[in-house]
């Protein structure tokens, strides 16, 4: 539960301090291909998951 208010908190970051851009952002991520933001997914993960292995 910690991890995930951390990840709202920082989720609410961009649109809290800088709203058009980040919806300048959201509108560009709409136009690409649906496998292209899977693959950006599976990055992230794979890079959290790394980065919590590394922390423990």
């Amino acid at each position: 539960m910690t991890a995930f208010a951390l990840l709202l908190i920082i989720e609410g970051l961009l649109p809290l301090f800088a709203p058009q851009f980040w919806q300048k952002t959201m509108q560009d991520l709409s136009q690409f291909n649906p496998r292209t933001i899977r693959i950006g997914g599976i990055i992230s993960m794979l890079a959290g998951a790394f980065l919590l292995q590394f922390i423990k």
